[in-house]
């Protein structure tokens, strides 16, 4: 396994395994013992990243969510698990209500839910101190100060380590970061937005974003990343939910006369390497010029396995030119 350094401060920074693991459906649609197998050999690898989040996996039984960090909860205690395995999650998208979402009936991001949620979230993974806890989704009820505050006061706590941000507009990432650092409060160190090799369309409004999407890593939010070296990337659906080797499952927004190009280049490095399109994606994004950190979901060990040799492809010069020019 390999590692990289998120957040700056000395006294929360943490050091992670470069492929992330997402437990988006374990303890809902992956049931425990597959779960709690993917879990083990994810760390028997010398992985150390989870992600999860407290609206996980609402959507599958029409509930709040919570499945996720319960399950995630049990492994830990079964297995003695204690912070030497950094869990992430993230608040503001779970639903008030059961049969709701967090499109009409979120619940957002006032002083009031940051300070329940995260407590409810520290009992549900039995965690005395969430490593990085996330902004889910834009709020734009609460005013960024109380947000900013609210969370940086549970970092003073103890409560809190790191701070991240998912799903928002990069002006407000920056306006959030910008209020933080003048109140001498901690800020938005982690940022969790898609990423993948294929580039989708981004102006195509839906019921979360109106304009069209905020949760894409787009050019606007590399070129961030580039000016703010404190800052990290944690690349969520990296894979696409296999889409690569099912193109049947490719999403609507990536059907566009760029994508042909990009998937050949893959394609044609994937051959070269005698690897998986999905380790190529993968294998991209970690030993890239920006600090990347893919977020891959898993249903079996068998995929893990997959994702895991990934970390060790190292791509040539030539082969990364190739992929980054394709359009």
């Amino acid at each position: 396994m390999k590692y990289r350094t998120i957040g700056t401060d000395p006294t929360t920074r943490r050091e992670v395994s470069v492929l992330a693991l997402g437990a988006m459906l374990f303890g809902s649609v992956t049931d425990e013992a597959t779960s709690f197998a993917v879990l083990d050999r994810y760390v028997e690898a010398g992985g150390n990243f989870i992600d999860t989040s407290d609206n996980y996996a609402f959507w599958t039984d029409g509930g709040q969510g919570g499945q996720s960090e319960e399950l995630l909860g049990r492994w830990r205690r079964s297995r003695g698990i204690g912070d030497e395995i950094v869990i992430a999650t993230k608040l503001g998208a779970r639903p008030l209500a059961p049969g709701t979402g967090y499109t009409d009936n979120p619940e957002g991001l006032s002083a009031k839910v940051i300070r329940e949620s995260a407590e409810r979230s520290r009992e549900r993974l039995g965690l005395a101190k969430l490593d990085l806890l996330y902004a889910h989704i834009e709020d734009h009820t609460v005013p960024l100060q109380e947000t900013v505050e609210a969370f940086g006061a549970l970092v003073a706590e103890g409560t809190v380590g790191l701070l991240g941000v998912s799903n928002h507009a990069v002006w407000r990432v920056e306006r959030a970061r910008a209020l933080a650092a003048a109140a001498g409060l901690p800020g938005y160190e982690v940022l969790q937005y898609a990423h993948t090799h294929l580039r989708p369309r981004t102006d195509v409004p839906d019921a979360l974003f109106p304009d069209g999407s905020l949760g894409h890593a787009g050019p606007d939010l590399l070129d961030y990343l580039r000016a703010e070296p404190g800052l990290t990337l944690v690349a969520y659906s990296p894979l696409l939910k296999g889409a690569y080797v099912r193109p049947e499952r490719l999403p609507a927004d990536f059907d566009h006369p760029g994508t042909p190009a990009r998937l050949a280049a893959l394609r044609d490095v994937a051959r070269a390497t005698g690897a998986s399109v999905n380790q190529v994606v993968l294998a991209w994004q970690i030993g890239g010029e920006l600090p990347v950190l893919p977020l891959a979901g898993v249903s079996s060990v068998a995929q893990l396995e997959e994702n895991l040799a990934a970390v060790d492809l190292d791509l040539t010069p030539e082969q990364r030119a190739r992929l980054d020019a394709a359009h």
